[in-house]
């Protein structure tokens, strides 16, 4: 048994770091699931795996007090638990990351190093940014089986993915082909659609593009030409955003229905700088209404006419290079030349010809590549692509997956059932190279077709394309694909891989499916979508039972979180209160670490103070998860920790009662004997009953406000104030909530219990708070009083208002005689409900003469008069709107609705009764 003896010393630290290193001890004992558990039930989670780009922000730190929360209070209900931690080593973002150090530090970039000396310099960054993550994931608290690690990049899991791919090719599920993806000329990559942000722009915008150091490019204008009819008079314009592609333009599309272009149906225009013949198609997907009506059909630069070109057979031309050049195709002056150059001198050649038609400005979104700042251009290029459309229906149809909230149901159906293929290869060097080897046979004449075959090594490679054409293996040349996996498709067997899948583990049997999987909604399709599909593919089972959505952190500005804004915190920054700093040393652009701290310095103007884990955890918590995007302020944290030493203030009072009595009794034989002990004990036995509903609900904002409220408002602010109290209630009341509070205060709850310890008749076993069962109901029905409860709550009422009449009149600072002027309270109720509703009837006044001065009174109560009619207004606005029945889900007009009665009923309690006084009882 571990007991402390050292004094609280007024104003003096409590030794957090020694605290931290106590329990960074006990993790390696009790966060182990193969310790001894109460109940044959199991837990099991994966931590969403963080990127190793760099350190945890507060919306990591959030998924860490929520995971954390659900897995110490499963631990403490009995249940063996498996929360797995692990690091995801994200590919592109890694890659760029490491590519602007070795520019920004040594002038070079990637192609300087051969790729084995790049990565190297990879491997490096992820052990530093590895071991700072998972620093962080300590000082959080987070009580992961850290035996268990797991990264992406292991030889274990990195068998995995080759296992995986293996299998998928071997279905059919995963084949090669040209299709049009994201790329990004920056990185000469393919990307997925999550590292695509959409930048809106509302006209004429000039913007920074990679590779355009000395001059910014002009977006957001509509330019419109001419291409000439072949063989008769006459034209027909089109608008483009981009006219550099129009070099690769086959056709021109028109709305069957448009009565402008009915006389061209089937004609044909010529191309003015490369003569081809580009038929005029009809198609009903054409919008009418944008531009001139008629549309450029570009299917190698646009996805739409890629969609296109396939519906009428059209040919698709590649104008612009994987690296930003054009190509041959374009004619010799142009090629060679980079993109956004090419621009300016195709309208400058359309003016020559006399086709150029004008151009205005277009409100447009321009899809940004959120890793490198480059303008994703689509392009064609061969790749592998994973078949979703079967693997997406038996996600759609598999019923027992529940997810939470339920709104998101409908959301995951609908994208799921309209999925597209899945192009999982990438133009980089950091990942898993992709398991494929181009096939070369001796005195093959055919060096145009690709042959490809795959295989968990060379070897199996080798033999398997000898099956395949029928030749010896030693007339086989393989050429392993130089490309990696997508990081989406390696993060998606997280679920069973890290236990050990494809071998058939007693981690896998025990543990598979995990029991929930929680995570920022923002991954509901990337990251959830496919670890459910190849879960369902590869194990036959989900990966899991429940998914629990949490929504995203924003700045108190309700803003993302961004690097450009300078709006990233990290969570130790908040815990210790460091700050400007990390920015300093971080890797950040020299311009965005400028606009970074010159953000902090607005929004933290002496920092931010030091809040501690506790109080971080604890408040991230207490923000409604589900749904609601978290503004997360620096201020409601800091009032947590304001809360944290109430705690603190309580327990020494709870001492030095507990050092001037005997040892209390156990729980079942304390039986609370005055009105008051009785009333803070129902009040206990209703906050369990909270905690439990809330805890399986997966609401943890409720458990912590009833928590706080039990804790500050009914044991700090009512029952402590009477100073005597019953010895054995206040040490269970505080020792419970202490256990309550444990799964959200891990480290100030072991402190504060560790010290009461001595005061049981423990037998020695209880060595830590975070393994006690978690308090029950059920333990507490002989401390259910709902009669006091229900008594006090009318005093608590009373009191209630009247702090807040003499808040509203200004008398917080004074102490005006109190009279009880009569009392109807009665010792028991009547059956008559007339006579009960009267007894619970009470008028209370406020003695104002002299007290204030009225007229000031007077303009508080007008401008909060206006302030609420403001708000019925707005209220009623949203009611008002054109199909507001038909477009606004119920649950939406339902808040609404109770919003306007709230404020109609606001407002007509304050005219009624604070005007009416105001301007009578002062005269």
């Amino acid at each position: 048994k571990i007991t402390y003896t050292a004094a609280l010393v007024p104003g003096e630290k409590k030794g957090n770091r020694m605290l931290f290193l106590f329990l960074f001890c006990l993790a390696l004992l009790f966060f182990d699931s193969k310790q001894p558990h109460a109940v044959d039930k199991y837990f099991s989670l994966c931590i969403p795996p963080p990127n190793v780009t760099g350190t945890l922000h507060l919306g990591h730190a959030l998924t860490v007090a929520i995971e954390d929360a659900l897995a110490r209070w499963r631990r403490m209900q009995g249940y063996k638990v498996l929360w797995l931690p692990g690091c995801d080593h994200a590919g592109i973002a890694t890659q760029s990351v490491v590519e602007r150090k070795l520019m920004r530090e040594q002038g070079q970039c990637r192609q300087d190093y051969s790729r084995e000396e790049f990565l190297k310099q990879v491997w490096r960054w992820k052990n530093e940014k590895g071991d700072e993550i998972y620093y962080q994931l300590r000082k959080l608290g987070a009580s992961l089986d850290w035996s268990r690690a797991c990264f992406t990049m292991d030889p274990g899991f990195s068998s995995a993915v080759t296992e995986a791919f293996i299998r998928l090719c071997d279905s059919g599920l995963i084949y090669r082909s040209e299709g049009l993806v994201n790329w990004s000329c920056a990185l000469e990559s393919a990307i997925s659609d999550i590292e695509v942000d959409s930048k809106e722009l509302s006209g004429r915008t000039l913007l920074s593009v990679p590779g355009y150091e000395q001059k910014k490019v002009e977006f957001g204008i509509m330019v419109t030409f001419a291409y000439p009819l072949e063989g008769q008079q006459g034209e027909v314009a089109v608008s483009t955003t981009r006219p550099e592609t129009m070099l690769g333009d086959v056709a021109i599309a028109i709305h069957p229905d448009d009565t402008r272009y009915k006389d061209l149906h089937g004609k044909h225009c010529r191309h003015p700088f490369t003569e081809r013949l580009l038929p005029i198609v009809t198609d009903s997907m054409v919008d009418m209404a944008f531009g001139t009506g008629a549309v450029k059909v570009t299917p190698a630069h646009d996805h739409t006419d890629f969609l296109l070109s396939q519906r009428h057979s059209l040919p698709s031309l590649t104008v612009i290079g994987g690296n930003g050049i054009m190509t041959s195709d374009c004619g010799q002056w142009l090629e060679g030349v980079k993109r956004f150059d090419a621009r300016e001198r195709v309208i400058t050649a359309l003016m020559e010809r006399k086709l150029f038609r004008g151009k205005k400005e277009h409100p447009m979104s321009l899809p940004i590549c959120s890793r490198s700042g480059d303008v994703i251009e689509p392009l064609l290029k061969k790749q592998w692509f994973v078949r979703c459309q079967e693997m997406s229906r038996k996600a759609v149809e598999e019923g027992d997956l529940q997810i939470i909230p339920h709104f998101y149901t409908k959301m995951w159906k609908s994208w799921l059932s309209n999925i597209s293929d899945w192009c999982i290869s990438r133009q980089l060097w950091w990942g898993h190279q992709i398991p494929a080897y181009r096939v070369t046979l001796e005195n093959s004449k055919d060096t145009e077709e690709e042959q490809w075959v795959w295989g968990r090594s060379a070897a199996e490679a080798r033999q398997r394309a000898a099956v395949k054409f029928g030749v010896n293996p030693d007339a086989i040349t393989l050429t392993q694909d130089p490309d990696v996996l997508d990081t989406w498709f390696s993060s998606g067997l997280f679920p069973f891989a890290m236990l050990g899948w494809p071998q058939q583990t007693e981690d896998l049997k025990q543990f598979y499916p995990n029991s929930i999987l929680e995570t920022g909604s923002d991954l509901i399709f990337f990251w959830v979508a496919r670890m459910v599909m190849l879960g369902r593919e590869l194990t036959g089972q989900l990966p899991f039972k429940q998914v629990l959505f949490h929504s995203l952190v924003r700045d108190k500005y309700g803003r993302k979180m961004s690097k450009s804004l300078g709006n990233v915190i990290d969570p130790l920054d908040v815990i210790s209160g460091r700050l400007q700093e990390k920015v300093r040393e971080g890797n950040l652009d020299p311009r965005e670490s400028i606009v970074a701290m010159e953000a902090q310095k607005k929004d933290f103007p002496k920092g931010i103070p030091e809040c501690g884990t506790d109080a971080l955890r604890f408040a991230l918590c207490s923000y409604k998860a589900q749904g609601e995007d978290v503004s997360l302020s620096v201020s409601h944290v800091l009032s947590c920790r304001h809360f944290c030493n109430k705690m603190w203030q309580t327990v020494r009072f709870t001492l030095a009662t507990l050092h001037d009595a005997s040892l209390p009794t156990s729980l079942a034989e304390t039986y609370p004997l005055s009105s008051m002990d009785r009333w803070i004990c129902s009040r206990l036995h209703s906050t369990v009953q909270q905690c439990e509903r809330g805890f399986e609900s997966y609401e943890l904002h409720t458990v912590t406000s009833a928590l706080h409220s039990f804790w500050l408002h009914s044991l700090c602010d009512v029952y402590l104030v009477k100073r005597q109290v019953a010895a054995s209630v206040l040490y269970h009341s505080v020792s419970i909530s202490l256990a309550l509070l444990s799964p959200f205060m891990p480290f100030l709850t072991e402190e504060l219990w560790q010290r009461l310890l001595p005061y049981t008749d423990s037998d020695g076993t209880s060595r830590s708070l975070c393994v006690q069962p978690y308090p029950k109901t059920s333990q507490l029905e002989h401390w259910c009083f709902p009669k006091e409860e229900a008594d006090f709550s009318l005093v608590e009422e009373v009191v209630r208002v009247a702090r807040l009449l003499r808040a509203q009149c200004q008398l917080t600072k004074e102490r005006p005689d109190c009279e009880r002027t009569s009392s109807f309270y009665f010792p028991f109720y009547s059956n008559d409900v007339s006579i009960y509703r009267l007894l619970m009837t009470l008028s209370l006044s406020v003695n104002l003469q002299n007290g204030i001065n009225a007229d000031k009174q007077r303009a508080l109560l007008s401008q909060r008069r206006e302030k609420l009619a403001s708000k019925l207004k707005q209220a009623l606005a949203c009611t008002q709107k054109p199909n507001y029945t038909e477009k606004v889900p119920d649950k939406v007009r339902k808040d609404t609705e109770n919003k306007v009665g709230t404020e109609e009923n606001g407002q007509m309690h304050f005219t009624k009764n604070c005007t009416y006084h105001i301007s009578h009882k002062m005269k």
